[in-house]
C-alpha cells in the first residue's frame, strides 16, 4: 500500500504526530463521520470530541482521542489536526482507559482549583473584615493603631 498523506496532529503543549505518513485517516465532525483518502479535496473542518483513527502503510491501525479541533487538508495529500488535548492510544480499549485517566485527573485538579479558590477567597474576606472592624481596646487595627489613624 502507498502512502500519499501526510499527517501532523498538535495541542498547544506539544506534537502529537509530526508529518507521519500514512493511507488513510477517519474521524468526525458535527456532519457525521468522514474519511480522507489521498487526493481529497481541500478543506477545513471543526471536530468535536472524538477519536481519529489512521491507517499507516504497513497496514497497522492507531488511534488517537481528540477534544475538539480544527482539521484541514491542504494539496490532497497533507492532514493538520490542532485540537486542545490529543491522547493517543494503541488500541481502543487501552484508549479508552487512558482517556478515563485523563479525564479523572483534569476533575480532580478543577476540584482542587475550586477548593483552592475558595479558601483564598475566605482568606481575603477575613482580612478584609479584620481591617474594617472597629478596633477593640489593646488590639490593631491593621498596619497602624486606631490611635494613629487621621481623624
Amino acid at each position: 500500500m502507498r502512502s500519499d498523506l501526510h499527517l501532523t496532529l498538535t495541542t498547544p503543549s506539544c506534537v502529537v504526530v509530526k508529518d507521519l505518513d500514512i493511507v488513510s485517516l477517519r474521524a468526525e465532525d458535527d456532519s457525521g463521520s468522514f474519511g480522507i483518502r489521498p487526493g481529497h479535496a481541500d478543506f477545513v473542518t471543526l471536530l468535536g470530541a472524538c477519536v481519529v483513527r489512521w491507517r499507516t502503510s504497513d497496514g497497522s491501525i492507531h488511534f488517537c482521542a481528540v477534544d475538539g479541533g480544527v482539521l484541514r487538508v491542504s494539496r490532497g495529500s497533507h492532514i493538520t489536526i490542532a485540537c486542545r488535548q490529543a491522547i493517543e492510544g494503541e488500541s481502543l480499549e487501552r484508549l479508552e482507559a487512558d482517556v478515563r485517566r485523563a479525564r479523572a485527573a483534569q476533575a480532580d485538579a478543577e476540584r482542587r482549583a475550586r477548593v483552592e479558590q475558595t479558601r483564598l477567597h475566605a482568606h481575603a474576606i477575613r482580612q478584609l473584615m479584620r481591617y474594617l472592624r472597629p478596633a477593640k481596646a489593646g488590639q490593631s487595627q491593621g498596619p497602624q493603631e486606631r490611635s494613629e489613624l487621621p481623624p
